[in-house]
């Protein structure tokens, strides 16, 4: 061999080399896909940040075998247009699983896409019942419709003496609304209660939220359920509070947020929610969970955030965990119990979680446990 091939030789080697190097170190890419801008984005926004600071901390213990993780985000705007647009982008990035959607509604739409491209799909945060007990590409970390709103119709009709309650439902989540409005009124007549108004509506810019509180109150009801995300629960509480200062309020886990109480104020005194958060939780993980989130991002932890880092920790911990051969479906499935902040993530063999309920009362600016 000459010396100039013998010299392309070596150098064409070590290209080879250096390339198999990088290809080692490339990052695993994590999709997320959330609302997070509109009317919507304090759940979308919450749940990334969530996500990113999991992400952080596993990055700065090593990775994943040594491999960094990279998040890829995409905004679905809470659109079924832009929802589909923001599953392709993600799944043209070669994205390992994505994290959300963080809505019912946008589940709907990517569900579908993600069992035909294979592609896991782990939600923070999407709770209809309409996906429960599927064999499909759709994990999650927290409980359906179906036990947040048993729980509350149970302590509404029993302790809250409640008999007739009017809802308001955000139409445009109809298959969050929907599914939790039919498995609450199933639990709540069992006890002897009604569902005595319905009041859907769809935002649009300049809308009367008057008016919406003025069509639930018609009735005369002795509770009122409020089935909307937080921007708009604010705005309805400031008009229920105006026609009924003293009535019975409960919302769904999805406005249960920390907005809500920014910007309803002192109208969320008393409100009630089921969910799966106790903000006076004392496990260790959880604790320092608060502390790093205070530091990183200069605000607490409200349930979306705790889901988002719940939704991140099972991703990595399944990543970790994954054999050769095995789709990250097949790892969830076969480790089944993760380790979440609060308590542990379990799925079922359809990925459906397992997760304790409260019942919490906004109390002084704050949720509180109910005993």
């Amino acid at each position: 061999m000459s010396a100039l091939p013998r010299r392309a030789f070596i150098g064409s080697l070590a290209g080879v080399v250096l390339g198999l190097s990088a290809c080692a170190r490339a990052p695993i890419r994590i999709g997320f896909v959330g609302g997070l801008t509109g009317r919507t984005a304090d759940l979308g926004v919450a749940g990334r940040d969530g996500a990113l600071l999991a992400l952080e901390q596993a990055n700065a213990a090593g990775g994943v075998d040594g491999r960094m993780l990279e998040l890829v985000t995409a905004d679905d705007q809470q659109n079924p247009e832009r929802a589909v647009d923001a599953f392709k982008r993600l799944q043209d990035a070669g994205v390992s699983l994505v994290l959300g959607p963080m809505t019912s509604a946008m589940a709907m739409v990517m569900v579908p896409m993600a069992n035909a491209a294979g592609l896991l799909l782990l939600s923070p945060t999407v709770t209809t019942s309409a996906l429960t007990g599927l064999d499909d590409q759709f994990f999650r970390v927290i409980s359906s419709t179906r036990e947040y709103a048993i729980a509350s119709a149970r302590y509404h009709a029993q302790r809250g003496k409640l008999s007739r309650v009017a809802a308001i439902l955000d139409m445009s989540n109809a298959a969050y609304t929907e599914r939790w409005l039919a498995d609450f009124e199933q639990a709540f007549q069992q006890l002897g209660g009604e569902v005595i108004t319905r009041a859907g509506y769809r935002f649009e810019p300049g809308m009367a939220f008057a008016e919406v509180a003025q069509r639930a109150l018609v009735n005369q009801p002795d509770g009122l359920l409020l089935l909307t995300g937080a921007v708009d629960a604010a705005q309805l509480l400031q008009q229920v509070r105006k026609l009924r200062p003293a009535l019975p309020v409960m919302t769904a886990e999805w406005a249960a947020t920390e907005q809500l109480l920014a910007l309803a104020g002192a109208a969320a005194e008393g409100v009630m929610a089921a969910q799966f958060l106790d903000r006076d939780n004392q496990a260790p993980a959880y604790l320092a969970l608060l502390k790093n989130f205070q530091q990183r991002f200069g605000r607490g932890v409200g349930f979306a955030e705790l889901a988002g880092f719940d939704a991140m920790g099972v991703a990595v911990q399944a990543l970790a965990a994954q054999a050769n051969g095995e789709t990250l479906k097949q790892t969830l499935v076969r480790v089944r119990r993760f380790d979440g902040a609060q308590h542990p993530v379990e799925f079922t063999p359809q990925g459906d979680a397992v997760r304790q309920t409260y019942l919490t009362r906004v109390r002084n600016g704050r949720y509180e446990v109910q005993a």
